[in-house]
């Protein structure tokens, strides 16, 4: 794998990820964490890593379970909070809402603080999320089914096209298609299942994101060196795409499948590995 990329799945700490679940709707403007067990340093930082992660892909809202978290003295609140500042400094800026019981440890020493007026709780994620995006412009996301087909990139390029004309975002246009295509032609070739197209406007950004119905994650292949002796049949160049032409993507797991997406957004300087 390439040296940093913007990539969402690294190494978790020890075993302690096995607590923290991470699922995302289709085009990835919610995503929603579960935690689980009892709290400690390690899973604080399990879960501070996994909210930055998630940050990254610049969704309209994160939804946190902790109902399944046992916190008697309500130690994780420093995690939430320094979670809630940097989703608020995130461009664009992100909601932050815990689901949790309104008689536990946690959601009283929220309330002693004053928390509550920045970092809503709820007793339920359909409560939660329902409240954090029931007033998102539809006219922001545009969604499209497409068959595992050698035509489906052609098609998913132009709806990049109408996106950025319509959103105004000419500078997502070309590393835009380029990104898109690449994403579709990896669940074509790869995955062989139906997908679901979104792209969204992030403020400034372009974001996109493709769902298929195969749980294998993407990976960014190392290139093999040259030797004239072999043909040239090199792997995984449409990741490097990827990689080159966003400021960030990665993949979730979703139900009987994942979603693989990527910001685009205008950057100083680009350049694409080839």
């Amino acid at each position: 794998m390439e040296e940093n990329p913007p990539y969402l799945f690294l190494p978790a700490l020890d075993g302690a990820r096995a607590q923290v679940a991470v699922t995302a709707d289709v085009d990835g403007a919610v995503i929603d964490i579960t935690v689980r067990g009892d709290w400690d340093p390690q899973l604080g930082a399990t879960v501070a890593l996994e909210i930055g992660r998630c940050l990254a892909e610049s969704p309209a809202a994160i939804v946190i379970d902790v109902a399944g978290v046992a916190d008697p003295s309500a130690a994780s609140m420093p995690v939430w909070l320094s979670a809630t500042q940097a989703a608020t400094a995130a461009d664009p800026p992100a909601r932050l809402a815990l689901c949790l019981p309104a008689d536990s440890p946690l959601a009283r020493r929220l309330g002693q603080v004053g928390a509550h007026r920045y970092l809503p709780v709820f007793g339920s994620a359909p409560e939660a999320r329902e409240s954090l995006v029931g007033s998102r412009a539809l006219t922001d996301v545009v969604r499209l089914r497409l068959p595992p087909s050698a035509v489906s990139p052609a098609v998913a390029r132009n709806l990049v096209g109408g996106a950025c004309q319509a959103w105004n975002l000419g500078a997502a246009l070309h590393p835009g298609r380029a990104v898109l295509s690449e994403l579709v032609s990896n669940a074509v070739e790869h995955a062989r299942t139906e997908m679901e197209v979104s792209l969204s406007r992030r403020g400034t950004a372009l974001h996109l994101a493709v769902r298929d119905r195969d749980p294998t994650l993407p990976r960014i292949i190392k290139p093999r060196p040259v030797r004239p002796d072999l043909p040239l049949n090199e792997r995984g160049h449409g990741l490097r795409v990827v990689h080159a032409d966003s400021v960030a993507w990665g993949a979730i797991p979703t139900a009987g499948g994942k979603i693989v997406w990527a910001t685009i957004r205008e950057r100083p300087t680009r350049s694409r590995h080839r």
